[in-house]
């Protein structure tokens, strides 16, 4: 058995919602093989305060999060991401971030709870329908065995599409 750990970084533009609370609920999970991160590619600065809400209302912690730069995965001395995930709307018109390099990637496309209008109580549902999204995506990818990760870790240049199946991503 593999000592190897994979590390997901979580993308959406402001990452101050949803990529926080895959970061936070992925981390929660306790997977020892996986280590997850969130980052934006314009960064709001803070984290949405529904957001921290509804992850510590689930239980999950949210210690240590804040809305960060990918910048900060660029470095030589940053961790090497192995699966990037992208979580931006493009069909909404959303503007999506695309990571540069070849780590394998996913596009698992969720509304943005950050920008819904209306009461607080539909505000919240918002957060709370985001997280039980995630929840279920990041559950079904912790399934993932060894073998099937580290396939993805050599080629690179694989997408994993909503329902889990592996696809050759198109070329850019």
């Amino acid at each position: 058995m593999s000592d190897r750990i994979f590390n997901v970084l979580f993308l959406c533009k402001g990452n101050s919602a949803r990529s926080i609370i895959a970061e936070a609920y992925m981390r929660s999970r306790n997977v020892s093989h996986l280590r997850a991160y969130s980052a934006g590619s314009a960064p709001l600065g803070f984290v949405q305060p529904y957001a921290l809400e509804v992850l510590n209302e689930a239980g999950i912690s949210t210690d240590g999060l804040r809305s960060k730069s990918w910048n900060e995965f660029s470095g030589s001395d940053a961790p090497v991401m192995d699966l990037i995930i992208n979580l931006c709307e493009e069909d909404r018109g959303e503007d999506c971030p695309s990571w540069p390099g070849r780590p394998a990637t996913a596009h698992w496309a969720i509304p943005d709870p950050a920008v819904i209008e209306g009461t607080e109580i539909f505000k919240r549902a918002a957060y709370t329908r985001a997280l039980a999204f995630l929840k279920q995506r990041t559950d079904f990818l912790q399934h993932f065995t060894m073998e099937q990760l580290q396939n993805l870790a050599r080629h690179k240049k694989t997408d994993i599409s909503l329902d889990g199946d592996q696809r050759t991503a198109p070329q850019h």
